[in-house]
């Protein structure tokens, strides 16, 4: 068995929400996402003691999070 927690997948009816422009939708997946948004925004830093740490690099996280909802905003859904 894994130890990753289980998360319920996003509702269809927040998905097409979202597709639609409210805001409360696309904050709701992009609090789904923000785990992998930053685990993928991570860099290498060296601060003044030599010690090396990995941050969460807040341009990047942005870039990420806007490139998402441009995407969910020109998705559609074929039926």
């Amino acid at each position: 068995m894994s130890n990753k927690k289980y998360k319920e997948p996003i509702e269809f009816d927040i998905i097409q929400a979202a597709i639609q422009g409210d805001a409360d939708s696309i904050n709701q997946i992009i609090t789904y996402f923000q785990p992998y948004i930053n685990a993928t925004c991570k860099r290498k830093f060296k601060d003044d003691f030599g010690n090396k740490l990995y941050v969460t690099d807040e341009y990047m996280k942005r870039r990420l999070e806007t490139k998402l909802i441009t995407k969910i905003l020109d998705f559609k859904i074929q039926i």
